[in-house]
């Protein structure tokens, strides 16, 4: 066959740039939606199956009311110290407090023109405020610490139902409360149960590292006793002690136990409903103390 009879094919090749379909971006797009929806609906999760209690403690966990003002030098996270054993910033909060009282101090003096005794009735009042915020944030540590102690406990879902920890006017209150069907205590009777001790034991573990005093009272519900010349008064007042002694056996000293009472169903946790099992409790209070005065202070 000679060349003349060649047939010409001519062949011709469509190019797709980007995969087609408006390229693949989409894919990467929808992966991302789909992710951003199952971390929405998990946070959703977590918010419904976790108590107000956790809920205050992860708040508190983060919560950045013992770090240092100043970003440099010393006076940074840490404030040039270090972590206490419950891992609180507590010795850093109080350098600041310090720092900031000193500073206030030095501008009272230097700013004059007050009269006699107003300039010291200033730093008075200067150094009680600061001192309440040094509390605060020591009573702020405790809560953390506590809340720390009880999830390395096996059973902390449980336990931690029985708890409940806030700052009142009064100091740090920590309350030991009855479940529906979880008491703290055996039948009618001032005997703890295993799980009341367990968390005495994690409580008296945060008061033994700080100097407040302790005053620890009992509630029950309206119900009766059962035991013919046995009251709530006397049941309360017998739980109380209880309490007493187990914290007292696990090192606080008998000197900081303040007060010790028993109220009966006169102060329910719950007034609206005075026979919820809640109301039955053991209440621990870390009183706020004065701040004690400096050796030269002028009377």
């Amino acid at each position: 066959m000679s060349s003349g009879n060649k047939s010409v094919v001519i062949k011709k090749v469509k190019k797709v740039i980007g995969g087609g379909h408006h390229g693949g971006a989409w894919k990467v797009a929808y992966a991302d939606f789909v992710t951003a929806m199952m971390a929405f609906f998990l946070l959703m999760w977590l918010i419904n199956t976790t108590s107000p209690e956790q809920k205050r403690g992860i708040a508190d966990y983060f919560a950045p009311a013992s770090v240092s003002r100043s970003t440099q030098g010393s006076d940074g996270l840490l404030g040039g110290t270090a972590f206490q054993e419950d891992g609180a910033r507590a010795s850093g909060s109080n350098r600041q407090i310090e720092l900031e009282l000193a500073s206030e101090s030095r501008s009272r003096k230097q700013g004059g023109g007050e009269g006699p005794g107003t300039g010291q009735a200033s730093e008075d009042a200067v150094a009680s405020a600061l001192a309440a915020r040094r509390q605060g944030a020591e009573f702020a540590s405790a809560e953390a610490s506590l809340r720390q102690a009880l999830q390395d406990m096996p059973d902390y879902a449980e336990l931690s139902k029985h708890l409940i920890v806030d700052q009142t006017p009064e100091g740090l209150r920590i309350q030991l409360v009855d479940q529906e069907g979880r008491a703290m205590f055996s039948g009618a009777s001032a005997e703890p149960l295993a799980r009341t001790k367990q968390l005495l034991e994690a409580v008296s573990k945060v008061i033994e590292k700080l100097p407040n005093r302790v005053t620890i009272s009992g509630h029950t519900d309206t119900g009766a006793t059962g035991r013919a010349g046995y009251t709530n008064w006397d049941l309360s007042s017998d739980r109380a002690n209880s309490a007493r002694r187990i914290l007292e056996a696990e090192g606080i000293d008998e000197d900081r136990i303040y007060q010790v009472t028993g109220k009966s169903s006169a102060e329910p946790l719950y007034p609206d409903d005075p026979d919820q099992p809640a109301n039955r409790r053991i209440s621990i209070v870390l009183l706020r103390e004065a701040p004690v005065l400096p050796t030269d202070h002028a009377l």
